[in-house]
């Protein structure tokens, strides 16, 4: 179905089509007849389905310029709050309503003057609550409540404040609710504030991404020494190696640089600055490695990511969705691949309850000889001149021959 085949108004359809938008997803043509009638919903979708876009057109078509807040959306994380914001402005170009995006580690007093004059407000919830608690926002005239990602708020202890932050919004809106998943607590939470909503499930036809997954088995002593192999065997056009500590994505970072790839660490103990920087560098095809861990990759929404790597297996089902949604984005194909080491064993038992799809595979040829061990001590290299460059291909360079020691 194409966009103007529904009721959307002109000037959005025309910033639409600025976007290169023609088909509708699944998810945008399961939610946007319903979101348009002012009805409620429930989208349970994969990352990259285009869920921002479904539910950025009811908000900006229903809004009134000059007539204060009249929608909320509420985001797990800064980024993806940001990334939400940059949506639904290239959306509401012609349209030109005032999005203002709220969020910790920048100054609250710097964000007094756009809540002023916002039609829609896009934030985390701690920094919302925190407006409320200082009577700097009113949300007494929100017309329509999103929750994006809900489930990732859900285990990032989110639930009770957002249950006080529709605890200040009419009953009288209208509601919209996404996730990866939908657990029972959500599913708890939504039948306490949404009134019959329509519910789409990744099981009623929405296409699952193509990511071929696999886990290989390695001794834990070995593990960095797989990595740089898997790097050299699969030339990734881009890559996200999850670890699940901040820790390991600092020591990683360091050792893969040192072994010339020029990879940068993201997490949560870095400022909101950096993390900006680093993920605004990755996204421009500056460096092709990133190393992240889950509080840190929540809501990132980062096209052309060819590879996954699980340097650590995550703890859940939940967790492994996510992190291998960061590729196959937009119906494109991905690679997952798992280092199992003997202390991963039940993480990847209670991931393989849910996901079926995990495969066993044999690395033939991998010698860990051929490559350096990893460091656990050290700083960050200043020899610029021997990180291997990219060129205006933005493609990972293959490695010729096994990386020196060192």
């Amino acid at each position: 179905m194409k966009f103007e085949e529904i009721d959307i108004n002109p000037l959005i359809l025309e910033a639409v089509k600025d976007l290169k938008f023609e088909e509708m997803t699944f998810i945008q043509e399961s939610v946007l007849p319903f979101a348009l009638e002012g009805k409620d919903v429930i989208g349970q979708s994969p990352t990259g389905s285009g869920k921002t876009v479904a539910f950025s057109i009811p908000l900006i078509q229903k809004v009134e310029k000059g007539k204060g807040i009249q929608a909320l959306v509420l985001s797990p994380t800064r980024e993806l709050a940001l990334q939400i914001t940059d949506v639904i402005n290239d959306v509401s170009k012609n349209k030109k309503v005032n999005v203002v995006t709220v969020y910790g580690g920048q100054p609250i007093k710097a964000q007094f003057a756009g809540l002023r004059k916002a039609e829609i407000v896009v934030g985390t919830p701690g920094r919302i609550l925190d407006h409320l608690r200082r009577k700097t926002l009113d949300l007494s005239g929100i017309r329509i409540l999103v929750l994006d990602e809900a489930d990732r708020m859900l285990d990032m202890g989110f639930i009770r404040d957002i249950t006080a932050i529709i605890g200040h919004i009419p009953r009288n809106r209208q509601s919209m609710l996404f996730g990866a998943t939908i657990p029972d607590e959500i599913r708890k939470l939504a039948e306490r504030f949404m009134k019959n909503p329509e519910i789409f499930r990744s099981g009623n036809g929405i296409e699952e991404p193509k990511v071929e997954q696999t886990y290989i088995e390695v001794r834990k002593n070995e593990k960095f020494q797989m990595l740089l192999a898997l790097l050299k065997r699969e030339d990734p056009f881009s890559a996200i190696i999850f670890t699940n500590t901040q820790i390991m994505a600092d020591v990683l970072s360091k050792n893969l640089y040192k072994n010339r790839i020029n990879a940068w660490a993201i997490h949560g103990g870095l400022t909101q600055s950096r993390r900006e920087r680093i993920m605004g560098r990755f996204r421009n095809g500056d460096f092709q490695i990133l190393v992240a861990t889950d509080v840190a990759s929540r809501g990132l929404d980062i096209t052309g990511v060819s590879h996954i790597f699980n340097y650590d297996i995550p703890p859940s089902a939940d967790d492994y969705t996510h992190r291998i949604g960061r590729t196959a984005r937009a119906g494109k194909t991905g690679r997952a691949i798992c280092m199992l080491s003997p202390d991963g064993h039940d993480n990847m038992r209670r991931i393989h309850v849910e996901r079926k799809d995990v495969k066993p595979e044999v690395f033939e040829g991998f010698n860990s000889g051929d490559y350096p061990r990893i460091e656990f001590s050290m700083g960050r290299p200043s020899f610029k001149k021997n990180v291997r460059r990219f060129g205006n291909r933005r493609r990972y360079l293959k490695i010729s021959s096994p990386p020196p020691r060192y």
